[in-house]
């Protein structure tokens, strides 16, 4: 089941990485992120969506942690980190859902639910 899960939340951070990228890079998709309200993201926006690409990037690296593929999978660091990362993923879904944006409303509120699963599955990995 780890496996499995750990693939599904790496499809998914892989995807949203890619929309941050294509976000910073001006491409019209602003409907999908960052509450939707601009088509083509202002600066101060395709920074953030760089920080957000590091993120996903450090939470890539704790899930693979977390699933014993890279060391330390009950590190206390580890685990609080992974709980930490389900509560954050969790809380992202009704902030999707209630979006002004139809687009992120109907994207990214179930692909953050599938995320939130996926990372509650490595979590509770013993």
């Amino acid at each position: 089941m780890t496996t499995f899960a750990l693939s599904v939340a790496l499809t998914v951070l892989l995807g949203l990485a890619v929309l941050q990228v294509l976000l910073i890079a001006g491409y019209p998709l602003g409907s999908l992120g960052w509450g939707g309200r601009h088509r083509v993201l202002p600066r101060r926006l395709r920074l953030a969506s760089g920080v957000s690409l590091v993120l996903y990037g450090l939470f890539a690296v704790l899930l693979l942690s977390r699933a014993g593929v890279l060391p330390g999978s009950d590190e206390v660091l580890v685990v609080v980190g992974t709980w930490l990362l389900f509560a954050f993923c969790t809380l992202s879904v009704p902030m999707n859902a209630l979006s002004h944006s139809r687009d992120e409303r109907r994207v990214q509120a179930p692909v953050s639910a599938v995320l939130a699963l996926a990372v509650l599955a490595i979590a509770l990995q013993a």
